[in-house]
């Protein structure tokens, strides 16, 4: 099945490459959108071979075509967007690239492995290891500061001003008469309150669950107190929505959707991975609390199953 999936999905590639061909010869906007100033027909006699001729085998089950496919999708990616900063041309053809790179790899790896390796990714800092649990409850919130710190500091300042830039840069922004005035004190109320959720969840783990939030020293009780008692993740919950209110206070649609993206990111490759990690050290007492409460809907009124505190 999951073969399938990937073999459909170059399938679908190639005649959605196809069809932008035939628009990017056919219609003007379509072309100075995507390409910008570039040599359309030297770039077409590349890529219909190399991306939708390569799709469409790859849609019979050649992966030696997959990896032509996805490989020259990521190779053209990579060359327009350095393209469209330099010009500041081309911003919706790195855009449609760039969905297309992700959707290539994933297929990739159903088609090639029938799964998506998803374990790859979490390597370095993102790997689960446990905090040393000898360790006092102030060394522990104390890392937890320097995490806060540096992973909201670089996702929720760098990484948003560099996006909202290049948002302006490519042509991509939504004109500032169109964006209301609320939109930005809004945002801002919005990212504080959110703010205080994830610190209210990173002290939680801190001081209960001796260890921080971040898997490279993984807390080593379950904690299923403060606001894990109503939501079992309420630090993505809380990052989640600071990023989108970042983008709200940007006046950036494409910060938001970076948001969104991450939300994506972390609920189907690193949650079920943290979850299987917490069943297998935590068993029934973790499936417990995983069928008591909810993973991003707070209970206002949480059962008593999820009244104690053992991280």
């Amino acid at each position: 099945m999951t073969e399938r999936l990937g073999r459909a999905y170059f399938a679908v590639q190639a005649i959605a490459g196809l069809a932008w061909w035939i628009a990017v010869f056919t219609v003007p906007f379509v072309r100075e959108a995507t390409l910008g100033g570039l040599d359309a027909p030297l770039v077409a006699a590349l890529d219909l071979p190399l991306f939708v001729g390569a799709s469409a085998i790859a849609a019979f089950g050649v992966r030696a075509a997959a990896f032509v496919a996805t490989g020259w999708t990521l190779l053209v990616t990579g060359g327009l967007a350095v393209y469209a900063i330099v010009s500041g041309e081309a911003g919706w053809g790195v855009l449609l690239m760039g969905a297309a790179s992700v959707a290539s790899v994933v297929a990739l790896g159903l088609l090639v492995l029938g799964r998506v390796p998803t374990e790859w990714m979490l390597v370095g800092p993102f790997r689960f290891r446990r905090a040393d649990a000898t360790a006092r409850a102030g060394a522990h919130l104390a890392a937890t500061a320097a995490q806060i710190i540096v992973f909201w500091g670089v996702l929720l300042g760098v990484v948003p001003v560099i996006i909202a830039w290049l948002e302006r840069r490519w042509g991509l922004a939504v004109p500032a008469s169109l964006v209301p005035e609320w939109l930005a004190p809004f945002g801002a109320g919005l990212f504080v309150l959110a703010s205080a959720l994830g610190i209210w969840s990173a002290v939680a783990m801190a001081t209960r669950g001796s260890g921080t939030p971040l898997p490279a020293a993984t807390a080593n009780l379950l904690v299923v107190a403060g606001p894990y008692r109503i939501v079992r993740n309420p630090m993505a919950v809380a990052g989640i929505t600071q990023g989108v209110a970042v983008g709200l206070v940007l006046g950036s649609w494409l910060v938001v959707v970076y948001a969104i993206a991450g939300g994506l990111f972390w609920n189907f490759v690193v949650r079920p991975l943290e979850e299987a990690e917490l069943e297998a050290r935590f068993g029934d007492e973790f499936r417990r609390y995983r069928a008591a409460v909810r993973c991003w809907v707070p209970r206002l009124a949480p059962p008593a199953t999820a009244s104690s505190s053992t991280r």
